[in-house]
């Protein structure tokens, strides 16, 4: 039998290597993708190689857009300061359409591939309020994959799989570790240094903290 197929959305981050860890674990072929899209430092994406060198996938592509052109978001516009205390709504770390640009392009590579299913690792619990992380939004995204593919078309549906959805982030932490994640290889911060070190102050950076203590392990990540 053919083995089941799934793209797999790769940040280098906590959930996203959580997320290829529980594809893997699932029986599906993994083709992972990373995103170089004008974000503020490019540690992120070194991650990712690593996480596919200790996890594995078939294949694994690094797409190069520019968002920075669109701006908007402090991750992409280095005049937009990201913040380091906690903000009230839609922080400015939100960049607009992100998931949604990711996964139509993770839609398009699934299509040629005649993937089964495409894995994100967005989270409605321990979450900074982003709108593109919500039940809503993936449910609606699927919706819009079965109705614009050949596949959708042919009665042949692909899945839109967020695993982590309503998990907590110590959740997500247990789970990679029964999963065998090497949390050390990741890099979670909105504003790491080159060689990934986090700033421990900006949002990403407390919500990772508060996982490890939530799960009660250690926490690897290296501060500046």
């Amino acid at each position: 039998m053919t083995a089941k197929k799934a793209v797999v959305l790769l940040s280098g981050g906590l959930d996203s290597a959580t997320c290829l860890a529980i594809a893997s674990s699932q029986g599906y072929d993994c083709y992972a993708m990373s995103f170089d899209y004008g974000q503020r430092h490019e540690s992120e994406l070194a991650a990712a190689l690593r996480v596919v060198g200790a996890l594995g996938a078939k294949d694994f592509k690094t797409i190069r857009i520019n968002m920075g052109d669109i701006g908007g978001s402090a991750l992409t516009d280095s005049n937009i300061a990201v913040p380091e205390l906690p903000t009230e709504g839609i922080p400015v770390t939100y960049v607009p359409a992100r998931n949604t640009v990711f996964l139509s392009l993770a839609l398009g590579w699934a299509e040629v591939l005649d993937a089964d299913a495409i894995f994100i690792g967005v989270n409605a619990v321990d979450y900074s309020g982003y709108p593109d992380c919500r039940p809503e939004f993936i449910a609606a995204f699927e919706h819009l994959s079965n109705v614009a593919t050949k596949k959708g078309v042919e009665g042949r549906p692909l899945i839109i799989k967020a695993p982590l959805l309503t998990l907590s982030k110590g959740e997500i932490i247990r789970k990679g570790i029964e999963l065998g994640v090497d949390y050390s290889l990741t890099v979670s911060c909105y504003q790491a240094d080159h060689n990934g070190l986090a700033c421990g102050r900006c949002d990403s950076c407390r919500l990772r903290s508060e996982g490890f203590k939530q799960a009660g392990v250690t926490d690897p990540t290296q501060y500046q």
